[in-house]
């Protein structure tokens, strides 16, 4: 196996481990807290070397590093950009579930060719993000987002969003549509559709709380496709968020007909051709009737870690797609 495909497939199944989390976070709610934080100060410790561990993944360091301040609490925000495109109208990433900036590492290189590239850390999950009041629905999390690309974005941007980021990529767009210049879902969970039943279940098997390690990592072998490789600087930082952090997120749920069609500005729809946690060939066909300026594409050879597997061709795709877009 070239060592490309074998870093493609580590990488399938750091992103199958975050669905898991996800999925199993929604089954089993932690605690009774009300804002998503660290269970102690030595977890956060841990955790925090970890996730500097996995920031070193990016080919360059961040521009800039600032908290910015919502109603909700302070967000953790990174900006890359070069004289070039210092003055570009941004691409804003959005992440899935406790992965936060450091899952965007593979695709820096290709979304900032053009463009200025802005990533946080969402509020309510495991991050370097300090939740302060409760997000009682999506409109909360689309909230907080605004506030922070009033600032950081004044312009508007081009909004990306993956795995559960895309559903809160949506929400954002339902709630501010004139901000988004064009909208970008890639394998947006809870949205269009909702994942098969046999991936459901053997996600709900690997987020039974107390499970084996074994047996556990048996379950995301099948839902990955290969054994789970718990040593990537990623999967270390999961996997410590998972122990120390206590989330508080709200629930999405798949857009309604006439949401859907409420999106009006440019979108762009990644579906992946196996074990699709976006729902598949029923997410496309949906996305595709309902969204009404939209490209929905299904790429070959691809799982919900579509990003990370096909990191340049996606990267040229979308800023192709960003310049027509402007």
């Amino acid at each position: 196996m070239k060592l490309a495909d074998l870093r493609g497939r580590k990488r399938t199944l750091v992103v199958v481990s975050v669905v898991m989390i996800a999925f199993g976070w929604f089954l089993h709610p932690d605690s009774d807290a009300t804002v998503g934080q660290f269970r102690s100060v030595a977890g956060r410790k841990e955790y925090v070397t970890h996730y500097r561990e996995a920031m070193r993944r990016f080919p360059t360091p961040p521009s800039v590093t600032a908290d910015v301040d919502t109603d909700f609490g302070a967000v953790r925000v990174y900006e890359w950009h070069t004289p070039e495109t210092r003055d570009s109208m941004p691409v804003v990433l959005i992440p899935g579930r406790s992965s936060g900036a450091p899952m965007w590492a593979d695709n820096l290189a290709a979304f900032s060719s053009r463009h200025r590239v802005i990533a946080f850390d969402a509020l309510g999950d495991a991050g370097l993000s300090v939740q302060a009041a409760p997000l009682a629905d999506m409109a909360d999390q689309a909230a907080w987002i605004h506030q922070v690309l009033v600032r950081q974005a004044p312009r508007g941007a081009h909004i990306v969003g993956h795995s559960f980021g895309g559903a809160t990529a949506a929400a954002y767009a339902r709630h501010y549509p004139t901000e988004v210049r064009s909208l970008t879902l890639l394998e947006p969970v809870f949205t269009f559709s909702y994942p098969s039943a046999r991936l459901m279940a053997w996600t709900m098997v690997a987020s039974l709380p107390g499970l084996p390690t074994g047996w556990r990592n048996h379950a995301l072998g099948r839902i990955g496709g290969t054994d789970y490789d718990p040593t990537e600087p990623m999967a270390r930082m999961i996997d410590a968020g998972t122990h120390h952090y206590d989330a508080h997120l709200p629930t999405p749920s798949l857009l309604s007909d006439d949401d859907a069609r409420a999106l009006t500005m440019p979108c762009y729809v990644a579906i992946a051709s196996t074990d699709s946690l976006a729902g598949g060939d029923k997410a496309q066909h949906r996305a595709g009737e309902l969204l009404p300026h939209a490209q929905v594409e299904v790429w070959p050879d691809t799982t919900h870690s579509l990003p990370m597997q096909v990191a340049e061709p996606l990267g040229k795709k979308l800023t192709d797609f960003w310049e027509t877009s402007s």
